[in-house]
């Protein structure tokens, strides 16, 4: 499997991601309004909530893919198609986070003794009329998103340090094994810490900033992590095949 000997830079990969948004706004910003509407789904189940913004999230790299090659290949691919392929790889993924999400909370229950929470982890109806009387909009869509912002972090703390940054684009775009994708992005992410570091310093900011000043521009900010990721991924492992 090739690579690109260029070492990334943040501020390369932050400029090649905006210019994803001038390429296709229509399905970027498209995709971030489905996003916001989808994530609401939290405040219902938590776990369909997670499980809803880890797809969202994965599928958006192929949402990405769709916008990269509608504007520079000879042979277009549509938009369901990138839905097609990017879904079994997103739900898998998202189903380990709930999981995973699921493990600690039962743990910290049966410490505590607050057994009720386990079943409020799978439903949980909190869009009352009490919950959504609050002050400012700002107030109302920072409590609806604030546990995406935390999902996001998980995410990628769980990418960083287990997964790899690079496995999901590889095994959706190059078919590759886990193991051998796992692999493939530790040897990638050791000869790019600074960059990667960077971008992922980036993006933490960002959620804590949405959790509490700019909520509205969460959907955006999981748009923008899914370009991040593609846009990485081209960067190493499609450049000599565009060569």
């Amino acid at each position: 499997m090739k690579t690109s000997k260029k070492k990334l830079k943040f501020t390369d990969l932050l400029q090649e991601s905006l210019w994803f948004v001038k390429l296709r706004p229509v399905a970027w910003f498209g995709y971030c309004l489905f996003v916001g509407a989808v994530l609401v789904l939290g405040k219902i189940s938590l776990a369909a909530g997670i499980f809803a913004a880890v797809s969202c999230l994965f599928v958006g790299v192929g949402i990405a893919k769709y916008i990269d090659m509608k504007a520079t290949s000879e042979h277009p691919v549509g938009f369901y198609w990138a839905i097609n392929k990017s879904l079994p790889l997103a739900v898998l993924a998202a189903s380990s986070i709930v999981a995973c999400w699921f493990v600690f909370m039962l743990v910290a229950s049966l410490i505590s003794g607050e057994y009720y929470k386990i079943g409020e982890f799978f439903f949980h109806w909190e869009l009352t009329p009490h919950n959504l009387h609050r002050e400012t909009a700002r107030e109302v869509f920072s409590w609806i998103y604030s546990y995406a912002n935390v999902t996001l972090i998980f995410v990628l703390l769980m990418l960083t340090t287990f997964a790899g940054w690079f496995s999901h684009p590889l095994m959706l775009f190059k078919n590759a094994r886990w193991s051998e994708a796992k692999e493939q992005s530790d040897r990638t992410v050791a000869k790019n810490q600074s960059a990667l570091y960077k971008m992922l310093g980036f993006v933490f900011f960002e959620a804590v900033l949405c959790t509490t000043i700019t909520p509205l521009l969460t959907p955006v900010l999981y748009m923008l992590v899914s370009t991040l990721m593609y846009v990485s991924y081209k960067s190493v492992f499609e450049t000599d095949d565009q060569a």
